[in-house]
């Protein structure tokens, strides 16, 4: 683990901007997170990455380094990336009707202790808070905000998270020539094709993305 740590320091450190892409994740991580398919899993799976950010962020506050302000701001931003995360993979998923209610209920128990430690953190008022005051506070909020949504009820979480998906889909098609709109559609009638013949598993992959050997990820040092 103090290996691990001492890598995501320094991952903290070279990742100015957290929220694009998969930026808030190890390329480790993101081999695990594409390993996995099964919706549950990845929830679980982001929960743990959530709290390894967590941990070295009440780490560093109790130490004075050089250079901390800087590594509490940017593992903060990696948090809220990951939440985020979280966040989109249970719409897309409950979405789709796709029975996630165990990895809801983990997340739920999860992010009630994220926001109490998060709290704790900005209520100490450490002398560097300014220097990552507004990511903390932005945490907070995304935080609440995605605790209250892990409790609402996951029926009507999935209805409106389909009916959003629908008309951005639309808007996207609208926009589109109709030689892609074609190589779209193609595409989807492909993918149904296959998730039919796998017996309608559910899959996070997304188009043209594969997953690597999960054998292949390595666990992290005690």
């Amino acid at each position: 683990m103090r290996l691990f740590a001492i890598a995501l320091f320094a991952a903290a450190a070279a990742l100015p901007a957290a929220a694009q892409n998969d930026d808030f994740l190890t390329a480790d991580e993101a081999d695990q997170i594409r390993a996995a398919q099964e919706p549950n899993l990845r929830l679980t799976t982001y929960i743990s990455f959530a709290r390894q950010r967590l941990d070295l962020l009440n780490q560093l506050s109790k130490e004075q380094r050089a250079g901390r302000a800087a590594l509490m701001h940017n593992l903060i931003e990696q948090y809220t990336g990951i939440l985020d995360g979280i966040d989109t993979v249970a719409d897309e998923v409950l979405a789709k009707k796709v029975d996630v209610a165990k990895g809801m209920k983990s997340v739920a128990e999860a992010e009630k202790e994220f926001l109490a430690s998060l709290q704790k953190l900005r209520d100490s008022k450490p002398a560097d808070l300014d220097y990552y005051r507004f990511v903390l506070d932005q945490a907070i909020e995304a935080t609440s905000d995605s605790l209250d949504a892990a409790n609402e009820d996951l029926g009507k979480r999935g209805e409106e998270a389909a009916a959003r998906e629908k008309r951005e889909e639309k808007e996207l098609e609208s926009l589109m020539q109709p030689k892609d709109l074609e190589a779209k559609r193609a595409a989807e009638k492909k993918e149904a094709a296959e998730q039919k013949k796998r017996g309608k598993r559910p899959t996070l992959l997304k188009p043209g993305e594969t997953v690597k050997d999960p054998g292949a990820a390595q666990k992290q040092d005690d």
